[in-house]
């Protein structure tokens, strides 16, 4: 049978406090070696054919942790953003095209700048969207693809009673690119933890002990390898 590979993958990535914590190191180093595997899982799911690919990043949730913490990971996202400034060319030859899916009240206005002008450069590119879910939480995308259907209602463009799921899906961050085949949650953890819940809804899950920074390629294919043996029935028989 031929091996199929997922349109769209979701990655939680998740482990990076853990890791440092058994090594020694500061919290920050950990979310640096995460920052690392994330740049390769995203060259390598372009290179194998994913057409999306989405990574949990920072939630609304993260905003809670310690005001150190969420300061480096703000350096981080910048490090990260000037980088793929600098890598503009390197990037649309690779053909990743890069969106930034999340609130973006409370992040800092020079991050929300770096993010358009990011957003922009690859625009052109068309092998894989990547979408970094920075300042994300499912349930508040829901919020505001209703919110933005409640106007459209109150501007007389849709009657309440012809709202269907299409159009739920046409409002949410991800609008316009299908959901995810495949979710995947390294660290040990077996919850979504609030993302994607809307284009979940039919994704497989994948799930393993090993902390997001030592997480490779060769685990990539093995998540792969076992959605390629599920059965997916879509509520059919």
């Amino acid at each position: 049978m031929e091996r199929k590979i997922p349109e769209h993958i979701g990655i939680i990535m998740d482990g990076n406090g853990r890791w440092a914590k058994q090594k020694g190191l500061s919290r920050s180093e950990g979310h640096k070696a995460g920052a690392n595997v994330f740049r390769r899982i995203c060259e390598y799911a372009g290179e194998i054919g994913v057409k999306y690919i989405t990574f949990y990043a920072f939630s609304t949730e993260n905003w809670r942790r310690p005001p150190d913490e969420v300061n480096a990971l703000m350096n981080l996202f910048r490090a990260y953003l000037d980088e793929a400034e600098e890598r503009q060319e390197e990037n649309l030859q690779k053909g990743m095209r890069i969106h930034f899916i999340g609130h973006r009240e409370g992040v800092p206005t020079d991050i929300i700048e770096r993010f358009e002008t990011t957003e922009r450069d690859s625009r052109a590119a068309d092998k894989i969207d990547v979408n970094i879910a920075i300042n994300y939480g499912g349930r508040l995308e829901i919020v505001d693809a209703v919110k933005k259907i409640a106007q459209k209602v109150k501007d007389g463009e849709i009657n309440p009673e012809d709202i269907t799921e299409q159009d739920i899906s046409d409002n949410i961050y991800t609008a316009g690119q299908a959901d995810p085949d495949l979710i995947i949650r390294p660290s040990g953890e077996y919850r979504l933890s609030n993302f994607l819940i809307w284009q979940s809804a039919y994704s497989e899950f994948w799930f393993s002990d090993i902390l997001w920074p030592d997480f490779t390629e060769a685990d990539l294919d093995r998540a792969i390898d076992d959605f390629n043996n599920r059965n997916r029935r879509f509520g059919g028989v």
